[in-house]
């Protein structure tokens, strides 16, 4: 698919499902992660195409993606603080394993910032600092 935006960084489509089929992959392995996933997904080739859609289009600018992280993730109920930590520190791990450093580095600075905003609407929606728990 072209687009009118350039690339973030050099990748390709083939290296983005790579990297999101051995993510999925550990997250199914981890002790933490694992469960809050497998409450949620029950097609994993699906899940992981559309987290390609996402990565393709945040990354590629393709715009194949239709959904919204945000409230995927609202409407999970079930991702507590520090579990963006756990992903985004297990996700940094397998793009140092599968891709060149520039690359990894680059998509990393990327997740950290998403995962940053997800973070805010997800957990910290519902705390005051210091992570002390809105009481409306």
């Amino acid at each position: 698919m072209t687009t009118a935006l350039p690339p973030r960084f050099d990748i390709t489509r083939p290296e983005i499902e790579r990297v999101v089929a051995a993510f999925y992959e550990a997250v199914r392995a981890h002790p933490t992660l694992g469960p809050v996933f497998a409450v949620h997904v029950d097609d994993w080739p699906a899940h992981e195409a559309k987290v390609a859609d996402f990565w393709a289009n945040s990354i590629l600018h393709e715009r194949v993606y239709d959904g919204s992280p945000m409230a995927a993730h609202v409407k999970a109920r079930n991702v507590r603080p520090g579990m963006f930590s756990t992903w985004l520190d297990l996700f940094d791990s397998v793009l140092s394993a599968e891709l060149r450093p520039d690359q990894a580095a680059a998509w990393s600075a990327l997740a950290h910032r998403i995962g940053r905003s997800l973070r805010a609407g997800v957990v910290e929606r519902d705390t005051l600092p210091g992570g002390v728990p809105k009481l409306r």
